[in-house]
């Protein structure tokens, strides 16, 4: 075990965190490597009923009325061999006035055939704030098939903003599935961003459902494509309530072969609602890469640059 809990804190601080997460019991946390959960810490208010399965995790977790964590609750999702299946199946019960963030990040450092799927359903209550932010690490040899799907209802004046972040290492292939729908007052923000190289895949599909008045719902996303990278980006936002406000800004960029393709749709059947949206694929900017390599990069860098640069 503990020869495994060494092997998960270098796989996350690959990933871009930081291992006095998972030494402090400040910090509400879940460490799980493949199916095994190696730590995990909850706090007042906050109820982690999580299981282990043949694959994985199941289970719910709630943080209760009126709650408000001030620290995030910080959770890694790794596998460390070559190959392998993990299932995420858990829930989040957000209840009336709560107030949480979390922090997730997955690491497939040595993946070659590893294949990992997330399924939440979340529910925020009435006045009710959650943020999930999500970063990934997939190593270097384009293996990881990642399928996360996300289910969201948000409440009267219930705030909901979900992050994923994939911008180094390879991606393999990526599917996002996000589905929110948002009650009176509400709001939900849906940002992504993947930096694709090679044959790597990235799939965004993503949809807000504005149903209440006064509801608002913003989807961003942000591809960059190199080599023969392929990117489809699918955002769409339905306004049904009076006075909601959706909007849908898509930018890729691509370099090479790569093949960037963006679909957004908007959808009004109230005539007080208002959802626009806007979306572009191009190069990368020529100018950016001159100044760039004139100051001793190479092509390769100066790429790189402009793409984090875009992606931060």
């Amino acid at each position: 075990m503990n020869n495994d809990y060494e092997l998960m804190l270098k796989a996350y601080e690959q990933s871009g965190g930081e291992r006095k997460i998972f030494t402090s019991s400040k910090f509400p946390h879940l460490l799980l490597k493949e199916n095994k959960i190696l730590s995990s810490s909850g706090i007042e208010g906050l109820e982690l009923n999580i299981k282990e399965t043949k694959t994985g995790i199941k289970g719910e977790i709630r943080a209760k009325k009126g709650i408000k964590i001030p620290e995030k609750v910080h959770l890694c999702f790794g596998v460390i061999p070559e190959d392998g299946l993990q299932e995420i199946l858990v829930n989040f019960i957000i209840e009336d006035g709560a107030e949480v963030s979390f922090l997730a990040h997955c690491t497939f450092p040595n993946s070659v055939k590893v294949k990992h799927i997330m399924k939440s359903e979340i529910k925020l209550g009435k006045d009710a704030t959650m943020e999930y932010s999500e970063f990934h690490y997939h190593g270097e040899k384009a293996g990881a098939l990642v399928f996360p799907t996300i289910d969201a209802h948000v409440s009267e004046k219930g705030k909901f903003r979900a992050n994923f972040f994939i911008t180094s290492g390879r991606v393999g292939k990526l599917v996002i599935r996000y589905r929110v729908t948002v009650e009176d007052y509400g709001l939900a923000e849906l940002v992504a961003k993947a930096y694709g190289k090679s044959i790597d895949e990235v799939r965004f599909v993503e949809k807000i459902y504005l149903n209440g008045k006064y509801s608002r719902g913003l989807i961003k996303s942000r591809v960059a494509l190199r080599d023969r990278a392929k990117g489809r980006v699918i955002s769409g936002t339905v306004g049904r309530g009076d006075f909601c406000r959706g909007h849908v800004d898509c930018v890729e960029i691509v370099k090479d072969q790569a093949d960037a393709k963006a679909f957004p749709v908007v959808e009004v059947t109230n005539d007080k609602a208002k959802v626009t949206h806007e979306a572009a694929i191009g190069r990368v900017d020529k100018k950016q890469l001159d100044t760039l390599m004139s100051r001793g990069l190479s092509e390769e860098e100066a790429v790189d640059v402009v793409v984090r640069g875009m992606m931060r």
